[in-house]
């Protein structure tokens, strides 16, 4: 039967602001075994949810996600920081300046679906909005991928215009809807 799949509710950069983040996977490429983020061939993103099971009900996930942007248009999200989730390996991430929307989206899609079925980092509570730059820092690079999180002294904007639904491994989107501007 192949690998499990797992179901994301994203919303994401598909426009020429999403340069500034994909630029940055390149650089936290460098300390990686592999390059993570290109190999996805996916879009920057911000996940909101993701639910593992062989019979996710993609339907339902896809509902949920129109119901929880309705109303939102486009969001201009500006990034000042890098930070890092603690683990083997490190995970890198560009930290958003807080955005009600983000937060309103995200407890949308939790009070539609029993956050039980979703994976624990993406619960209330647990969640912690951001866009990932690189989940593969290989354990003798973590101290240099630690250094330029630090060092990160700029500020960028990037827009986010499309929602979507995704199954993966690999990222294939099932449904999506760009956000009016």
């Amino acid at each position: 039967m192949g690998e499990p799949v797992a179901l994301a509710i994203n919303i994401r950069a598909d426009n020429d602001s999403a340069g500034e983040i994909e630029r940055l996977w390149d650089q936290v490429a460098a300390f990686e075994v592999e390059p993570s983020m290109r190999a996805l061939r996916y879009r920057p993103h911000f996940t909101f949810a993701i639910y593992d099971s062989p019979r996710a009900d993609e339907k339902a996930a896809w509902d949920v996600m129109q119901a929880a942007i309705a109303g939102e248009t486009q969001l201009r999200i500006a990034f000042k920081r890098i930070c890092w989730f603690e683990g083997s390996p490190l995970v890198l991430w560009a930290e958003p300046e807080v955005d009600e929307t983000l937060v309103r989206i995200h407890g949308a899609i939790s009070a539609a679906i029993d956050p039980a079925h979703c994976r624990p980092h993406y619960r209330p509570g647990a969640w912690t909005p951001h866009c990932t730059l690189g989940t593969a820092v290989a354990d003798e690079r973590r101290d240099d991928a630690m250094a330029f999180a630090r060092a990160f002294d700029r500020s960028i904007e990037v827009l986010f215009d499309v929602a979507d639904c995704v199954v993966f491994p690999p990222v294939r989107i099932i449904a999506e809807q760009r956000l009016p501007s």
